[in-house]
């Protein structure tokens, strides 16, 4: 069919080509989402230090306007205003207080929006004198009995956020004080962290920004009527507030958004980049009317992903080409084959014929072999049974767990990534001292890594199935070290109690381990919905026997659950949690040990599950 052949090759080239083109987009989509979620999870980490700061700056001064109400020189100065005795007084003061606060102004406003003191009495352009009623804190003041609010002063056009809070004596209305604070060096703090972020208030305006350009810009165009209003209040001092040039591509899951934003203006000098596609995240500011954004850029995501799709293209590529040898050399092959295939023929008559007179002699030898074979397989795999059913009992807590420990160990791995990309810049920076810091801290984060998947590994091995000596306090230990995530995302409290000396129990630590996280894991299902579950643990050792309790403070167990407890597959959880083996299991494991498991409801309430095993006799040790 050699006419057919150029068909063929087409074809497999073809599909072969399609597959490299769609592994190339698949690993590209795959990679990039990976990418996303990964920039999700250090932009919620960039978000919390970055509203802690803010909050921390303008918390150092939130109560300062209303301890003015307390100046005895303050309140006669607003309660007689058009006498001036007291204002030089009031002047020095809040010059004085202004000076060691830090802040940039200190003035208090009478009732009617007069200024009648402040700290920059002796500047040219002090406010002393000033009617700043139509002024949106002092308004608010008056009416909420405080204000905040960013905007840019009238007099010497310095932004700054203004505090202000209502004085009043007797229930009298008296005026406003209004602090003025810089948060200059707040900024100046945020352009050296890794990423640009921004703060927008109510307006859509941006007040706060760690790159320069992007200050007293808008996230959204402003119509006439907005722009009339603010010339009134001169919140902004008459500002161009040119938009932004940010544009939403789409919205991802957990109020993220990707963003482009635009190269029009020239770009400033900044360790990061400052335009194009961003992964942008949001949160509002408590207290304030305020939005905190942070911008992750996705150029190093984009860079990954196309590699990665490159990769898979190539490999599709090199598939196809192997493929192709295989068809040609299947080709070469095939007529060798049916030429060696008539000589096997008759070579295999041969042997048939051979094999049909020592067939009947052989026959009543192999059944016999057969069936002590097969007897001695059926022994081991009883015997293997059990210890895979084991196993398997573990493997499943394995799988509960791996939620939990893949969440604590994306924890250190998203630090590892932080700190990993800011010892580079550091190092680049010449800053060897913050670098070795870094690497230290990366150290830890590897040896706690280490320790969580040493647990993990531990507890999945298959046990010797040897008895021997073990301390009942230790495994306690080792089960609850292995339930930590899920008893820390429960809120579950533990109460242990372990005697001194530690009693010893005669059995498998791996395995005792394997039936404790069992019921503690039960105990929690039985607790699931409580605000604050407890379980207590009780390890005591007397008279030849070691006895270990796990309680819940559950509804208990009823009468068919108590009748059928430690039947194969009865199981009170809802459909699909669990195949109801897991006491099964674990009452046949401490059988093993010579033991017993037993369950029961406690006289105060809840579930308790009570272990009784030989107690390591330290006198017979040596026998």
């Amino acid at each position: 069919m050699p006419s057919h052949s150029p068909l063929r090759y087409l074809t497999l080239f073809l599909l072969l080509a399609a597959l490299a083109a769609l592994s190339g987009f698949g690993t590209h989509r795959v990679a990039q989402q990976l990418g996303i979620a990964d920039l999700q999870t250090t932009g919620l980490h960039r978000l919390d230090l970055y509203t802690a700061s803010l909050e921390r700056e303008i918390g150092k001064y939130a109560f300062l306007p209303g301890t003015l109400g307390l100046e005895p020189d303050v309140v006669e100065l607003l309660r007689q205003p058009q006498e001036n005795k007291r204002q030089p007084a009031v002047n020095a003061y809040l010059e004085q207080l202004n000076e060691r606060a830090g802040t940039l102004s200190i003035y208090v406003i009478d009732a009617g929006g007069r200024v009648r003191a402040s700290s920059n009495w002796q500047r040219d352009d002090s406010f002393v004198g000033e009617d700043l009623s139509f002024r949106p804190y002092f308004r608010d003041a008056l009416n909420n009995g405080s204000g905040r609010i960013f905007g840019i002063g009238t007099t010497r056009g310095e932004p700054g956020y203004y505090l202000s809070s209502r004085l009043a004596d007797r229930g009298q209305t008296l005026g406003v004080a209004v602090i003025k604070v810089s948060l200059e060096q707040l900024e100046k703090s945020w352009s050296t962290g890794e990423a640009p972020a921004m703060v927008s208030d109510e307006n859509g305006v941006v007040i706060l920004g760690s790159v320069a350009d992007w200050k007293f810009t808008t996230l959204r165009p402003l119509d006439e009527a907005t722009r009339s209003a603010f010339d009134q209040t001169q919140q902004y001092n008459r500002r161009a507030l040119k938009p932004l040039g940010l544009k939403e591509i789409r919205e991802l899951d957990h109020g993220a958004r990707l963003v482009r934003i635009s190269g029009d203006s020239p770009e400033m000098v900044s360790v990061y980049p400052v335009t194009g596609r961003f992964l942008a995240q949001s949160r509002p500011l408590p207290g304030t009317p305020w939005t905190l954004t942070v911008f992750s850029h996705l150029e190093q995501v984009d860079d990954i992903a196309q590699s990665r799709a490159t990769v898979a293209g190539v490999v599709a590529v090199l598939l196809f080409m192997f493929g192709l040898m295989l068809v040609e050399r299947r080709r070469h092959l095939k007529d060798r084959l049916a030429a060696q295939q008539a000589l096997q023929q008759a070579h295999d008559e041969l042997e048939r014929k051979v094999d049909e007179r020592t067939a009947d002699l052989s026959a009543a030898n192999h059944l016999l072999q057969d069936e002590i074979a097969e007897r001695i397989r059926a022994e081991r795999t009883l015997r293997a049974a059990q210890d895979e059913l084991v196993q398997a009992g573990k493997l499943a807590v394995i799988g509960q767990l791996s939620t939990g420990i893949a969440h604590e160990l994306n924890q250190p791995l998203a630090a590892l990534r932080t700190l990993s990309g800011n010892s580079v810049r550091f190092l680049e920076r010449g800053d060897l001292t913050t670098t070795r810091t870094n690497l230290e801290r990366i150290a830890q984060l590897v040896d706690r890594m280490g320790q969580i998947t040493g647990q993990l590994r531990n507890f999945a091995r298959k046990s010797s199935g040897q008895l021997q000596p073990v301390a009942l306090c230790h495994a306690i230990d080792n089960a609850l070290a292995l339930l930590e995530p899920r008893l820390r995302q429960a809120n579950a409290e533990i109460v242990r109690h372990c005697p001194l000396p530690e009693p010893r129990a005669l059995c498998d630590a791996n395995r005792l381990e394997q039936v404790l996280i069992n019921l503690i894991g039960n105990a929690l299902d039985a607790m699931a919905g409580q605000a604050a579950p407890q379980i207590e643990i009780d390890c005591s050792g007397a008279s030849g026997s070691a006895r270990l309790a796990v309680r819940d403070h559950g509804p208990g167990l009823d009468d068919a659950a108590q009748a059928h407890l430690f039947e194969p597959f009865f199981t009170t959880k809802p459909a699909g949690d669990g195949l109801g083996l897991g006491l099964t299991i674990s009452a046949g494991i401490i059988r093993d040990f010579g033991g017993t498991l037993t369950g029961s409801n406690h006289p105060a309430g809840g579930a308790v599950f009570t272990l009784e095993m030989p107690l390591f006799d330290e006198s017979t040790a040596d026998d």
